[in-house]
């Protein structure tokens, strides 16, 4: 039985899991858009057939595009992530599936824990909760891990534009009124694989440690590159985008620490990112 089914192993999850994975010298098969869509029930019992782990990173991931085409995002990351929870279901296999912090309502003041009731705020935020539903009404042999402001030494991301932008400009501004926690995708990789072998099931959150304001975040990438723009924080009503973003989306680790130890400080794990570019 080939092990690991690899949802989107060219996307910024996906490669990190990849390499992860090859590292581990574990087997695994990848399938990807547009050969694969998590649409069409044909394909997906046939790609989940003979696999007893399925890592699903594929999404929708438009957040400001969803508010125009949420019956698009849905009928990704809801229904299409239910053809797959049917199917894992049917095959026996442990689905690993990835959410956001989006699916909260963003006025909380403190840490949002795993239990916290769902409200999101914006389209894409309730597309992925249609999908972590799907994935708990199919069984209990699933997991379900939450992150937050995923950025990779590859792909487009919030790092890789600021560390060009505060290179090229001499000024911008950076909203400093949305808190969470960045999230590096190779520690996001690392660390679900480390739940997974420790036999957790049901949802938890990973991201990187700390907390931090998105312009906090551009400051010590800018730090990080010899960036030289003169960086300026604004709110969020100066930066208007058609999705509403929560103004507090960070995510209770305490669960996840229990079981796997302590996440790294998000300033460690920004700096072995831009390292490795």
């Amino acid at each position: 039985m080939a092990s690991h089914l690899l949802i989107s192993p060219d996307g910024m999850l996906g490669r990190a899991w990849a390499e992860l994975l090859d590292d581990d010298g574990v087997a695994w098969t990848g399938v990807t858009f547009p050969l694969f869509d998590l649409r069409d029930p044909e394909q997906v019992n046939a790609a989940v057939a003979g696999h007893d782990v399925v890592i699903n990173c594929a999404a929708y991931t438009d957040v400001d595009g969803a508010e125009q085409s949420e019956p698009e995002a849905t009928a990704i990351n809801g229904d299409g992530v239910a053809n797959l929870a049917r199917a894992c279901a049917r095959e026996g296999s442990v689905l690993v599936h990835y959410s956001t912090d989006y699916v909260f309502d963003g006025a909380a003041s403190t840490p949002y824990p795993v239990e916290h009731p769902i409200d999101p705020i914006n389209a894409y935020g309730r597309s992925k909760a249609v999908g972590e539903a799907a994935v708990r009404a199919a069984g209990d042999a699933h997991l379900i891990v939450r992150t937050s402001w995923l950025y990779a030494p590859w792909g487009k991301n919030f790092v890789d534009t600021m560390a060009r932008l505060t290179r090229e400009l001499e000024t911008l501004k950076v909203v400093d009124d949305q808190r969470g926690r960045p999230t590096s995708a190779q520690h996001l990789a690392g660390s679900t694989l480390a739940l997974l072998q420790s036999g957790a099931r049901g949802t938890y959150h990973v991201t990187d440690g700390g907390e931090c304001t998105w312009y906090e975040f551009a400051r010590a990438i800018a730090d990080a590159v010899g960036g030289t723009a003169a960086i300026a924080p604004c709110t969020t009503a100066e930066f208007p985008r058609p999705a509403a973003r929560p103004g507090y989306s960070v995510l209770d680790l305490s669960a996840t620490e229990a079981r796997i130890g302590e996440m790294p400080p998000w300033r460690t794990l920004l700096q072995r990112v831009i390292d490795s570019r």
